[in-house]
């Protein structure tokens, strides 16, 4: 069985890739685990994520925070926060469908926007946390 964490960032991965709106705004094949030279801005990332034991004393589960990343070079803040807002909505409270596991919730938790330090690259974090069991 493949581990919870990454059948969270695959169902991520595909709700993303699959959401119109998102489409719409980035184009097609704009969101990445491993960001190619050659990517054309705007495009989402993943980022850092943490995974923890969530377990009761009946239960197995684990605690997931993973970041997404927003890379934009359009001028000024907008196109990073508009980006992030779908995805947000993409992904918030969804019921995505991982494999060999399910997901107990998915909430947003935070967002940042910063300029990078080439002074013309805006960079927006999103960060989520989701709760997931294993199925039985």
């Amino acid at each position: 069985m493949a581990s919870a964490g990454w059948a969270l960032q695959k169902a991520v991965y595909a709700a993303l890739s699959g959401d119109a709106a998102l489409t719409a705004r980035l184009g097609s094949n704009q969101v990445f685990d491993d960001v190619p030279r050659e990517a054309e801005f705007p495009y989402v990332a993943f980022g850092p994520t943490v995974e923890r034991d969530w377990s009761t004393g009946s239960e197995v589960g684990r605690e997931h925070v993973f970041v997404l990343h927003v890379w934009s070079r359009h001028s000024g803040r907008r196109e990073t926060v508009e980006v992030m807002d779908v995805v947000r909505a993409a992904l918030h409270e969804r019921p995505l469908t991982l494999d060999g596991h399910r997901l107990i919730n998915l909430r947003h938790e935070m967002s940042e926007v910063r300029r990078d330090e080439d002074g013309e690259t805006y960079q927006g974090i999103v960060r989520f946390r989701a709760v997931t069991e294993p199925e039985v």
